[in-house]
């Protein structure tokens, strides 16, 4: 082969593996050094020169004495025919492995820093404790804590995944993706609305519960733009893409304020807040609501308080208009277990005795006599 044919096989190869001329022949250097020390009488060391316009090489050879100094000084290139020998046993020996290693080393520095990042791939394989994304060239691991409860991997779907690591190793880059971190939210917001894509609207904070509910907080840095509106889309078309992505989770989206009054209000959305009461050092909201949306701002299970609670950062504890309405005449009803049946119903005074008495969704009523016998209760107070 001569040597313009072999320039030309250097960069077809250096095309179909991706990699640049230069990095090729660095790996080429290196593995003509190496063929270089196995012929028989060769020099302890080696230094190869490679023109990359018409890939002459030179081969310098040195011995080292007892100190270690590289001495004797010598040019020691291979006549033609073996140089031939020796470039074909290097290419069958050396470079396949070189060539995989610069490819491994190139793939790891392309998602290096794109942790963070929204990517999309197809499932290609699953079992039990994890997931395989086909992310095209590399792929992804997707474990199972790093899954959306009761979402059920499919062999073939196409998915959208949040990158939370990349790691590096002997087979090459390992990186691991989620679709439950918030951060998955928010890139699925900024591909749906180009508004927060171009920094017109931001989204300020975020509090998943994944596979159920999501609640996120947006602000505009636009006064003619309205970022709940920007969000939401026309007839709910942004807003649903999203939604659809995860499955059916259903999202809130709130304007973020300034003002924690205002805020905590908006975060306990879709209820109705009567008043918010601060704490001094602003960690505590004593909130108040109407009767009939007591359900409706604790929430199945306490999750639209435990949400709001994240999403503004603050301890959130919900009343009733008749609670605090008590509690301000030193009358203090009993308060049932965070996550009980107190979701699902309300205290109420009987118009005949009035004795309170909790009324649960079942129909079922409890007395504030019975209450108090029952198991210790434990305060509705919700934690960020």
């Amino acid at each position: 082969m001569s040597n313009l044919d072999m320039s030309e096989a250097v960069r077809m190869l250096a095309d179909h593996h991706g990699i640049s001329v230069d990095s090729l022949l660095q790996v080429l250097v290196e593995a003509l050094a190496t063929a270089y020390k196995k012929r028989p009488g060769a020099a302890d060391e080696v230094i190869v020169e490679v023109n990359p316009e018409n890939l002459d090489m030179k081969f310098t050879a040195y011995d080292v004495d007892d100190d270690g100094n590289w001495v004797n000084e010598r040019d020691d290139t291979p006549s033609k025919n073996e140089l031939g020998r020796i470039a074909a046993a290097t290419f069958k020996q050396v470079m396949s492995q070189r060539i995989r290693e610069v490819e491994r080393d190139r793939k790891f520095e392309e998602y290096a820093n794109r942790e963070g990042d929204l990517v999309t791939g197809i499932i290609q394989q699953s079992d039990g404790r994890y997931a395989l994304l086909d992310l095209g060239k590399v792929e992804a691991l997707l474990p199972q804590a790093e899954q959306v409860p009761y979402e059920r991997p499919v062999t073939g779907d196409r998915v959208k995944a949040y990158i939370v690591e990349v790691r590096k190793t002997a087979k090459g880059p390992q990186i691991v993706v989620s679709r439950t971190h918030p951060g998955l939210i928010k890139r699925l917001f900024e591909l749906e609305v180009p508004e927060i894509a171009d920094g017109i609207v931001e989204i300020k904070s975020c509090a998943r519960e994944p596979g159920h509910r999501t609640k996120i907080a947006v602000a505009s840095n636009d006064v003619n733009v309205d970022p709940v509106g920007a969000c939401v889309g026309a007839r709910g078309g942004r807003v649903r893409m999203v939604v659809n992505e995860l499955r059916g989770e259903k999202i809130d989206i709130v304007s973020y304020s300034e003002d924690m009054h205002d805020f905590v209000s908006k975060a306990l959305s879709p209820a109705k807040v009567t008043e918010v009461r601060l704490s001094e050092d602003g960690t505590q909201a004593d909130v108040i609501v109407p009767d009939f949306q007591l359900s409706l701002a604790i929430g199945k299970e306490g999750q639209n308080a435990r949400l709001a609670a994240r999403l503004t950062g603050v301890r959130i504890d919900i009343k009733s208009e008749t609670q605090a309405a008590n509690e301000a005449q030193g009358i203090f009803e009993p308060r049932a277990p965070r996550g009980a049946e107190y979701a699902e119903g309300e205290w109420r005074k009987n118009d005949e005795t009035g004795e309170l008495q909790f009324h649960a969704a079942d129909g079922s009523v409890v007395t504030q006599q019975e209450w108090a016998d029952a198991p210790s209760n434990e305060s509705d107070t919700t934690e960020a």
